[in-house]
């Protein structure tokens, strides 16, 4: 069996380490597995795990909307598709869903035969500040649409499970949620990272914010958060288009990193801080608890799947006072941070393994087959 994973771009974050685990995974049980992909757009950093999958390179494939580009790109896709001549096609996040299932009637008749179309939300759709209004009525029409032409689609997280279950969109089969997978990191000895990022004072409380540095995740709402407790060190970690802006606003107790290891900025971590507007099942967070780092996450998405509420982290409202109460509540109580922390990465380790990963998806093609 072969399976063609499609995906605009394989940016440094959860959704490309979710699907290079899966490739290599899937190898290693009879599944043949190819990805094609487009190029990260400026600001952004491919993941160094893309190099040893060697993956089929589409052009004009990107995150950026551009009607030439994207026309483009939906003929080189078909043209790679046509020459794997897969037994499954498996999408992943909403740019190469449309592409793709848009055309599927023109891609059966250039294979010659009928392939099964899988499609994964990697992110809550839904809730991202970029579709409001107007424009999430019209996502909501154009997913209704596309997954008439989906045998399956899988989401990462039951609450985006139901979210979508809810307004009308499932396939063919019953969609499903599967957890990625994610191993503990190696971290760097907290000493030398401690020295690395110029930490001075160990005795003050750090928080990191470890994201993209966009929109959708407000890193906006850290300075804010930061402004109103100065007795506390705020890191951002990560890149991306406000990373500039970030930087000019930041106050003197919140450092901007920029692009960052995460082996090596969460030893110096006594919260793990999420502000995100939407997510699906952030890996961030996951790798956190796996460091046994107590976070503190707005409650969007399946964030909560990941962040049990009271014990192994706080999950708060999108309000900056939810969020500023539980960072002091954490950062007074060393006791009540080491506690979630060995909760947390003992509900990690759990629930977030690659077996249960490539286990279900193995499962999931040969039933479609």
């Amino acid at each position: 069996m072969v399976v063609l994973h499609i995906i605009a771009r394989l940016n440094l974050g959860g959704t490309a380490k979710y699907l290079i685990t899966l490739s290599n995974g899937l190898d290693k049980v009879g599944i043949k597995s190819l990805i094609a992909t487009g190029y990260v757009q400026t600001g952004e950093i491919e993941d160094p795990g893309v190099k040893k999958l060697n993956p089929l390179r589409i052009k004009n494939f990107g995150r950026k909307i551009s009607l030439i580009n994207d026309l483009k790109a939906a003929r080189e896709i078909r043209k790679v598709i046509i020459k794997v001549s897969p037994d499954i096609i498996h999408t992943h996040t909403f740019k190469a869903g449309l592409l793709v299932r848009a055309q599927r009637n023109r891609i059966e008749e250039g294979l010659g035969k009928k392939v099964k179309f899988v499609h994964t939300f990697h992110g809550h759709l839904f809730d991202d500040p970029e579709f409001k209004g107007f424009k999430a009525l019209l996502i909501k029409s154009v997913e209704k649409r596309l997954s008439k032409n989906s045998e399956q689609l899988i989401t990462v997280g039951e609450n985006v499970k139901n979210d979508l279950d809810s307004k009308g969109i499932y396939g063919n089969d019953k969609t499903t949620s599967i957890p990625p997978a994610v191993a503990p990191l190696k971290l760097q000895n907290k000493k030398s990272a401690l020295r690395k990022y110029g930490v001075k004072d160990k005795n003050r409380v750090r928080v990191i914010w470890l994201a993209r540095v966009t929109g959708v995740k407000n890193p906006q709402r850290v300075i804010e958060i930061a402004k109103q407790l100065p007795e506390i060190d705020f890191y951002i970690a990560g890149g991306g288009d406000l990373l500039e802006r970030i930087k000019k606003e930041a106050p003197i107790n919140l450092k901007v990193l920029g692009w960052q290891d995460a082996k090596s900025v969460l030893p110096i971590a006594d919260i793990f801080l999420s502000t995100s507007e939407n997510e699906g099942m952030p890996i961030a967070l996951i790798e956190a608890q796996l460091a046994a780092i107590t976070v503190v996450a707005t409650d969007v998405g399946s964030v909560p799947e990941v962040v049990l509420h009271n014990k192994t982290g706080i999950i708060c409202s999108k309000s900056n006072d939810d969020l500023i109460v539980a960072i002091k509540k954490l950062a007074q109580s060393k006791t009540l941070r080491v506690r979630f922390g060995k909760t947390g990465r003992a509900h990690a380790l759990k629930s977030f393994s690659e077996k249960n990963l490539i286990s279900a998806h193995k499962k999931l093609y040969l039933k479609l087959k």
